[in-house]
């Protein structure tokens, strides 16, 4: 017997993690080896576990408590080096340029907008095409990723400590340089850089002209913004499944 294909999900909306269940259960090549809603449980869910591909949304609270953006751009790579059998599919409502070529670059294989139900609706055969090393972009996201690259105001490791930084808005800069695994000298540099590629001085500005310019996703508020994207993604959700 051929082994199964084992896939993990991490979205903050259950009702989107169903949906993706449901349609990945129609492959009997398909197995859900782990879900979660918070990044804090992503590690915990993989970890010991051999998993082909992880199915990530890019806007993920950090914890319960925590509704700091989970830093992807930070993890991604990290998670690559640590799984090195793991292919990681983002599926997200963001259409942004410049976060699409940053995951791009930071080693995802594919990205799929939540209201591509045509690739929706093929998700388990995507995923199969992922975990065998393949590649898969919504048309919209292959055009701005692959055939007209922007080049964005900021580097990957300035956009890799912006994301960290969002995260922990309040974070130590040795700490969070820590957590890139540079000095904190290195890390004020990368700031800095950055600042001055976004024409603003503080990390506040920083992050909000990033959220502003699509290099980073917006920070949902969790009183209404998380209502309507969760509201947004169901409607999307149902369509597909009903089709």
């Amino acid at each position: 017997m051929l082994a199964k294909i084992n896939v993990a999900i991490l979205d903050d909306h259950q009702s989107i993690i169903d949906g993706f269940i449901y349609r990945l259960s129609m492959n009997p090549e398909i197995q859900i080896v782990g879900t979660a809603t918070y990044g804090e449980d992503l590690s915990p869910m993989i970890d010991g576990k051999e998993v082909n591909v992880l199915l990530l949304d890019v806007s993920i609270p950090n914890s319960e408590e925590d509704h700091n953006p989970y830093p992807v751009l930070h993890i991604i790579p990290r998670l690559l080096e640590k799984h090195p059998g793991l292919n990681i599919l983002i599926i997200s409502m963001y259409t942004q340029h410049s976060l699409i070529e940053a995951l791009v670059n930071a080693g995802v294989s594919g990205y799929i907008f939540k209201d591509d139900q045509v690739s929706i609706q093929q998700l388990d055969k995507i995923v199969v095409k992922i975990a065998k090393g393949g590649n898969y972009f919504s048309p919209g996201a292959y055009r701005d990723a692959i055939e007209n690259p922007v080049h964005s105001l900021l580097t990957p490791r300035q956009m890799e400590a912006l994301s960290l930084c969002a995260s922990s808005p309040d974070g130590d800069t040795v700490a969070l340089a820590g957590n890139l695994g540079i000095s904190g000298s290195t890390m004020r540099n990368l700031l800095s850089g950055a600042y001055l590629r976004l024409g603003v001085r503080t990390r506040a500005a920083a992050i909000a002209k990033a959220h502003q310019l699509g290099i980073l996703p917006d920070q949902p508020d969790p009183a209404v913004d998380e209502k309507k994207e969760a509201s947004q993604s169901s409607k999307h959700m149902q369509k597909v499944l009903k089709a």
